[in-house]
């Protein structure tokens, strides 16, 4: 897979990609849409190019597939944090870069990573950018980029419909959020690396690959997509008082100073759950479990990231 795509002029650079593929979420929007895609590609020189456009992120993995079977070597992305996290759990392992274009309603991993919504912009980060072998999450068989959690989180991003998402943006979050302050305890069983980590009643288990979480929250001060763990935050806030000063203390970018939080970072975490509770990756909820069984992926993803190639 060829890397020296800033060597020489633009069309020539892009040229040497090789060919890519556009995987897209046809109902998000950036720049001039779509079209406005196709024309820039085509300005910087791309000439094998494969092109699938999906209704929902979850339609993504079989195209990606069949963009690798067809010898991709790039795959532009079109969509926000859901459609990343269902492109991105399909390309790891494989020698294919990913190229975010971020289109969606929340796109904290290109935020985290320093992508903008700007089209012209992204495709050039992922034609000439740097590429940067980076960490995911594995939780119950799926991977993650930005976090993954259990509970109250859960319970929130799922009742944050698609309609209200699309209208109020992260302030969906935080208005489904307010439905759920109420949320119940339960006993929960965590070990990090082997050893035991919590044992008691939680609200909340959250596992971060990158600082800044679902609603735009700086979770995660110390978090890197490429450093080999995972971090691990356990929250005890029971009741609205109590989520209001937790999540205050998250949103000045100090969890650790509130009482009902708990932090730490790990490679292999192992959750029990006494009573069964909704869980999400990337801001998608994928139903209810009792098990979680979460480990860090190093190096699982190469992505375009703003920079030049070292």
């Amino acid at each position: 897979m060829s890397t020296s795509s800033t060597v020489g002029d633009e069309p020539a650079a892009a040229a040497r990609v090789g060919t890519v593929a556009v995987v897209a979420h046809r109902k998000k929007t950036l720049g001039g849409g779509l079209d406005a895609l196709r024309a820039e590609l085509a300005g910087a020189g791309v000439g094998q190019l494969i092109w699938y456009e999906v209704p929902k992120s979850r339609k993504a993995p079989k195209k990606v597939r069949k963009a690798l079977r067809k010898g991709a070597e790039l795959v532009f992305v079109w969509g926000g944090d859901g459609m990343v996290q269902r492109c991105a759990d399909a390309l790891a392992g494989s020698d294919t870069a990913m190229a975010i274009l971020p289109a969606g309603t929340a796109n904290l991993f290109a935020a985290n990573l320093g992508i903008p919504e700007d089209l012209p912009e992204a495709v050039r980060i992922g034609l000439h950018g740097r590429r940067r072998a980076l960490d995911l999450g594995r939780v119950n068989g799926e991977h993650f980029a930005v976090m993954a959690g259990a509970g109250f989180d859960g319970d929130l991003i799922r009742e944050a419909d698609r309609t209200l998402k699309g209208k109020l943006g992260r302030l969906a979050y935080m208005w489904t959020g307010l439905r759920h302050v109420r949320g119940e305890l339960v006993r929960t069983r965590i070990t990090v690396d082997g050893a035991d980590w919590f044992d008691g009643d939680a609200s909340c288990v959250l596992f971060g690959n990158v600082g800044t979480i679902t609603g735009g929250i700086p979770a995660f001060d110390d978090a890197r997509p490429d450093d080999g763990c995972l971090e691990v935050g356990v929250s005890t806030a029971d009741g609205a008082v109590d989520w209001a000063r937790t999540l205050g203390r998250m949103a000045a970018g100090r969890p650790e100073e509130s009482p009902f939080v708990r932090i730490t970072r790990g490679r292999k975490i192992k959750v029990r759950l006494a009573a069964p509770r909704t869980y999400e990756l990337d801001g998608g909820a994928r139903g209810e479990t009792t098990r979680l069984k979460v480990r860090v992926v190093p190096g699982a993803l190469t992505v375009c990231c703003p920079g030049s190639v070292s």
